[in-house]
């Protein structure tokens, strides 16, 4: 791998990780369609550093509130090992909204544990571009639904915890490749009533426990099929790439956000579907042949 093509897959991995138009299937097409891959098991470790490079993205854009969230996590094992006070005085506290945000995440994260019997069978889809094609269609046409929604006024203070679970049913439904991970979490958060700035928020929140334990689970696979020490600087690139183009995005989205233009993407979503799939048909009948 180069470093140009390094440079250019972290630049598809920041745009579209963020942006409601799916970064693992527009990394799929560029390594299926246009041969921009690398070679071996090293692919892998790749992945991981790619989408380690968007989580610090996530955590730049949105550290106030992960470090509240983190203050106040510390604050509840307080209470606990301190025990509850008096019953009266525990109804009558009101919880904080950063810890009604924690439990949110939690709840949003337990349906991914319902896809890891499937794991290998999901992931294999990456290599199949019709049905990619046919998922980015399918987000175009969720995006635009999106956009035509009355706006919510629910946030992290007002929004029940059957919400969070439906999002986060939204957000294991996205591990399919070409199915916008951003744009169905977003996309269920305002079907639910959450208020725009909020959904954005809390759908790039709740990709932080999500890419962990993605990263996690591949790491042991990067370890056993080993690691090229004289491709981590090229790999290093790549992540740093789609670090500083995903933090761009992400801010680049809260402005969308309020606006409530998520739908301007979905013609983008369609024209890339229509043409992966057209793309495949050609390369199925040989029709381009340095692809074969």
């Amino acid at each position: 791998m180069s470093y140009l093509h390094a440079i250019i897959l972290g630049l598809i991995q920041g745009i579209a990780e963020f942006l409601p138009i799916s970064s693992s299937g527009h990394l799929s097409i560029a390594q299926n369609l246009f041969g921009l891959r690398v070679d071996g098991s090293q692919d892998m470790l790749f992945d991981v550093l790619l989408h380690l490079g968007t989580l610090v993205a996530v955590f730049a854009a949105y550290w106030a509130e992960i470090r509240e969230m983190i203050v106040e996590f510390f604050q509840l094992v307080g209470d606990l090992l301190k025990g509850k006070k008096n019953k009266q005085d525990h109804q009558k506290k009101e919880i904080p909204p950063a810890r009604r945000l924690i439990a949110m995440i939690v709840i949003g994260t337990l349906p991914l544990f319902v896809i890891l019997p499937v794991k290998d069978f999901v992931e294999g889809l990456s290599k199949n571009t019709y049905f990619i094609g046919g998922a980015l269609l399918v987000t175009g046409c969720l995006l635009l639904a999106c956009d035509r929604i009355r706006k919510g006024k629910k946030n992290e203070g007002t929004a029940p915890m059957k919400d969070a679970l439906l999002v986060g049913i939204s957000q294991a439904i996205a591990t399919c490749p070409g199915i916008s991970r951003s744009g169905m979490t977003i996309s269920a958060g305002c079907f639910c009533g959450f208020e725009r700035k909020f959904a954005v928020r809390f759908a790039f929140l709740l990709s932080i426990p999500a890419v962990l334990g993605a990263n996690i689970l591949h790491i042991a696979d990067v370890i056993e099929t080993g690691i090229d020490p004289a491709l981590i600087p090229v790999y290093l690139v790549g992540m740093a790439v789609a670090a500083g183009s995903g933090y761009l995005c992400i801010r680049l989205l809260k402005l969308i956000a309020e606006k409530g233009k998520f739908g301007a993407f979905s013609y983008y979503c369609w024209g890339m579907g229509a043409l992966t799939i057209l793309m495949s048909v050609l390369k199925t009948v040989g029709m381009l042949p340095w692809l074969s």
